[in-house]
């Protein structure tokens, strides 16, 4: 019994479904009709071939506009496919390296870090130690500054270097 009730409230409030006894109407031009009855409003619907659809029901009296549904419905679900397409995900990409890296290695993942972030993506800068090299995270830190340094024009840090277990890591944000 609820259920039915529930399923009958989900569905939209066209033709039949209105049970409001006056109603506002607006044709499909968009053109005040006035204010009559429902079974009124309907006939004219059905008159047109199109349905009467309930636009908004808290307006005193409610308003409804007769359309075609159907394609209406369509439109609908077209702009919001259009929108969820033109929507970009912020991504978090991973620049991997070491604190004894080389000047061309340092610079290649400067570049990188750059393309993600022209992109649209969150940058992770992560340095690893191996065995003894856990001593010297002063120099990982400060690796990590001059690559916030270098990237200051598209980037800003989001999370300053910090260390997590054989890690140092640092957060970089694209700029708006």
């Amino acid at each position: 019994m609820i259920d039915k009730r529930r399923k009958q409230s989900d569905l939209p409030q066209i033709n039949e479904r209105i049970r409001f006894p006056k109603v506002r109407v607006v044709d499909a031009d968009g053109n005040q009709v006035g204010i009559i009855s429902s079974s009124e409003a309907l006939s004219i619907a059905e008159e047109r071939e199109l349905d009467l659809v309930l636009v908004s029901d808290t307006a005193d009296p409610p308003v409804c506009r007769i359309m075609d549904y159907g394609k209406f419905k369509f439109e609908q679900e077209k702009k919001a496919k259009e929108a969820k397409k033109k929507q970009h995900t912020a991504d978090v990409k991973e620049v991997k390296m070491r604190y004894k890296i080389d000047e061309h290695d340092y610079n290649v993942r400067v570049n990188n870090a750059k393309r993600f972030l022209k992109s649209g993506d969150k940058v992770k800068a992560t340095i690893t130690f191996r065995g003894r090299e856990i001593q010297h995270t002063n120099l990982a830190e400060n690796l990590l500054k001059r690559m916030a340094k270098d990237l200051e024009e598209v980037a800003e840090v989001q999370q300053n270097p910090k260390r997590e277990g054989r890690n140092m890591m640092m957060m970089l944000a694209p700029k708006k």
